[in-house]
């Protein structure tokens, strides 16, 4: 576990950080994936059945590696927040963050008192290294990173005033949700969601925070660079597991798609 947060550092400084998405809760196939040197990993609690536990188990996996993991809760509760933080966690992505109402209450959330409401009880927890590390409470608030996702059209009519609050070191946008809240729900390359995207980067960027964003698609995801998004998510874990899965199956078994269940679909781009 590093005392500092290099992720932190490196999208401050405008340093492009290439990542990868993790669904899988298991702290072994995070840390396959830690293994592949990229910058940061997403820890997903939000559309992966990771809980508290799950999560902890994959920071220890992840710990020896260069990824920065990053954890991304369901929701923006102050309760849960804490607990993240007091396990290791360093860096977080809060979900469906429409106004900056919301985002100062995650930044307070994130802060000891008297900047914050964080409870304190980091001396029986793994971040202090179980008080080994007695300057934690002095250094903690300048080390957690919070990153926020603005993924309705709500957020994006706030989004200058997202990114206004200080506290809030990036911000994410969500091209799935972003998609259905613009009326295409499962198409994110749809023109009118991908302009939105795109103009939303030049805006989080013009504020001086930084844009990141997901996509499986490397041809979006250099375009993304290029507009002046600082984190990409360049793939997902599932997604990479079961497309060189199938492809294998394909290449020796040419019926294999017969054994999928019945309406099955292929799933959408994100």
């Amino acid at each position: 576990m590093t005392y500092d947060n290099a992720f932190k550092a490196a999208i401050a400084a405008g340093r492009q950080q290439i990542g990868l998405w993790i669904s899988l809760p298991d702290p072994y196939s995070t840390e396959l994936c830690a293994t592949a040197g990229f910058d940061w990993l997403l820890l997903d609690g939000e559309h992966a059945p990771n809980d508290v536990r799950n999560v902890l188990a994959q920071l220890q996996a992840a710990a020896p590696y260069r990824s920065h993991p990053i954890v991304r809760p369901p929701h923006g509760d102050p309760a849960l927040i804490k607990q993240l933080l007091d396990i290791g966690a360093q860096t977080l992505l809060v979900p469906m963050v429409d106004t900056p109402e919301q985002a100062r209450r995650l930044v307070s959330a994130m802060r000891y008192p008297p900047a914050g409401m964080r409870g304190v009880g980091s001396g029986v927890a793994r971040v202090s290294r179980w008080d080994l590390r007695r300057d934690y409470l002095d250094r903690a608030d300048a080390e957690a990173c919070l990153l926020v996702q603005a993924e309705t059209r709500q957020a994006l009519d706030n989004l200058e005033a997202i990114c206004a609050v200080d506290g809030v070191d990036g911000v994410f946008i969500g091209p799935a949700d972003l998609s259905a809240s613009l009326g295409h729900r499962g198409n994110p390359g749809h023109p009118e969601v991908q302009a939105a995207i795109e103009d939303a980067i030049r805006r989080i960027v013009a504020s001086g925070k930084a844009a990141g964003t997901l996509t499986p698609d490397p041809v979006l995801a250099r375009r993304y660079l290029a507009l002046g998004c600082t984190f990409v998510a360049a793939g997902l874990d599932v997604r990479l597991l079961a497309s060189a899965t199938r492809a294998l199956a394909r290449d020796f078994l040419p019926d294999a798609a017969a054994a999928a269940p019945t309406g099955a679909t292929p799933a959408g781009p994100y």
